[in-house]
């Protein structure tokens, strides 16, 4: 058996593993816990090795002008950001579409919590994952037959936390440098520190770290423009996050308030439609015609949206004060992190919002 054949028998016998300690019963937790590990047996068994790829006069110079800018970024990760030294995104597969998989967030129709799932080595997360749209969309529709507020999102990337060797996609090659040196810091941080059970820490925690890495690397490369339009959509996204979490707040308030529910829907409705108003005032006035946030408004917007967006934002500015406070060291800055995450979890955003000092 050759080495994929070799990964895919790993694979399952991890899946085994996992589902005898989760204590899953039934059909429908093996089936998830199946197509997970399958899929991931399947990019796994699919990899090839980046540096082999570079070398190979049949690999075409687009792909590999690709390959040899993933793998000074991957340097760049362990020699300047003090991410981990492995394996993961030394080797390459090609996804042939848009997304490797498919998350699935879900929210009560007048609630802002999201729904949990709990997974072995995981912990809890806001979400469901899938390697198939078919069976996230199925999935989605279970949900919304539930009453709740369903969004599926397509994932370019994911971590393994360094269980696996991770390897670059294609769906990560889709945009610019800076584009995949942001997804392989944000992933490999992942690696470097993840608190079961606290997606909002996690991701914040993630997104700070790719952020300031992607500004020490184009500074590093003397990328000044580059710079600038990195900041400027910076700028932007914490405009949007603004927007968020500002309509968030709105409907706190509604879903606090004793409305009936036909009322509530009602105001619900309102909310996001000033959303979407403030967004388009704020597109004109101030981002210069700039439209890259219309398909999310265009699409449907509810609970589960929202919350999904929030996940990712809410807490990165704390992270990236507390990051200056470590005056730009990054093992300093990771060990300040890991001991606010020892804390319970009560007590991590308070602590990490009112951090004075590295130490």
């Amino acid at each position: 058996m050759g080495k994929g054949g070799q990964t895919v028998k790993r694979v399952l016998r991890m899946l085994a593993a996992v589902v005898m300690a989760s204590g899953a019963t039934g059909c429908t937790s093996i089936s998830y816990y199946a197509q997970s590990l399958q899929g991931h047996a399947q990019i796994m068994a699919a990899r090839k090795n980046i540096a082999k790829l570079i070398r190979d006069p049949s690999t075409p110079e687009a792909l590999r002008a690709k390959l040899t800018s993933a793998s000074a970024i991957r340097r760049f990760a362990t020699d300047e950001l003090a991410l981990p030294e492995n394996n993961s995104y030394r080797s390459y597969v090609d996804i042939h579409g848009d997304a490797v998989t498919w998350a699935v967030f879900a929210a009560p129709q007048f609630s802002l919590a999201p729904r949990t799932w709990c997974f072995p080595v995981f912990g809890c997360v806001p979400y469901r994952g899938y390697f198939s749209l078919k069976s996230a969309t199925e999935n989605a529709v279970e949900l919304q037959r539930q009453g709740l507020d369903v969004y599926v999102s397509g994932v370019t990337a994911y971590s393994t936390l360094g269980w696996s060797s991770d390897p670059l996609l294609s769906t990560m090659l889709r945009q610019d440098d800076t584009y995949l040196a942001s997804l392989v810091f944000h992933e490999l941080a992942h690696q470097r520190l993840y608190v079961d059970g606290d997606s909002a820490f996690n991701e914040a925690f993630a997104v700070a770290v790719e952020t300031s890495g992607v500004r020490k690397w184009l500074r590093a490369a003397g990328d000044r423009a580059g710079l600038r339009r990195y900041e400027a959509d910076r700028k932007r996204s914490a405009d949007f996050l603004g927007l968020v979490a500002k309509t968030r707040d709105e409907l706190r308030q509604v879903y606090g308030s004793p409305r009936t529910p036909e009322k509530m829907a009602a105001a619900k409705a309102a909310t996001i439609d000033r959303l979407r108003m403030r967004y388009r005032r704020m597109h004109d006035r101030h981002w210069a015609g700039y439209r890259g946030y219309d398909a999310w408004f265009a699409a449907p917007i509810n609970n589960a949206k929202l919350a999904a967006t929030s996940v990712y934002g809410e807490q990165v500015p704390a992270f990236l004060r507390l990051f200056d406070l470590c005056s730009g060291d990054y093992p300093r800055f990771y060990a300040s992190v890991r001991r606010i995450a020892d804390l319970p979890k009560s007590s991590r955003a308070e602590a990490l919002k009112a951090a004075d000092t590295c130490n």
